[in-house]
């Protein structure tokens, strides 16, 4: 008796599903891959906006702190202008007030200053 040729041969069928099981599996593969760029991404991205929310986070509190300092500054100036006022208001008119001319005014703190602004500014260029 003679075997069957037909358990050598390979199925038509099998190749065929075997290939679209590949495919289907490239197709997934690839789809994950796209998957995972984007989170990759999107990981970065989060990264580089944590990075920048932390720097800004900094500013404010630099800008928070030179704001304390500058409160503690201005709370300064009446007791600066009270301690002024009371040294101008012990001092006695000196001959050097009285050639002048200057007035009651003065000793009680006021006075005008002129500031010299056209020196502190540097020279400007004309073309």
């Amino acid at each position: 008796m003679r075997q069957s040729v037909a358990a050598n041969r390979a199925s038509h069928g099998a190749s065929l599903n075997s290939q679209a099981n590949i495919a289907a599996a490239a197709a997934k593969l690839l789809e994950k891959k796209k998957e995972f760029d984007a989170v990759s991404a999107l990981e970065r991205t989060s990264a580089l906006f944590l990075e920048r929310i932390e720097g800004l986070g900094e500013d404010c509190d630099i800008m928070a702190d030179a704001g304390q300092a500058h409160g503690q500054v201005l709370e300064q100036w009446p007791k600066m202008f009270q301690i002024l006022s009371l040294f101008l208001a012990s001092r006695e008119p000196s001959q050097e007030d009285t050639i002048t001319g200057e007035s009651p005014a003065i000793l009680d703190g006021q006075r005008l200053v002129r500031i010299p602004i056209d020196e502190l500014q540097p020279p400007s260029e004309t073309t």
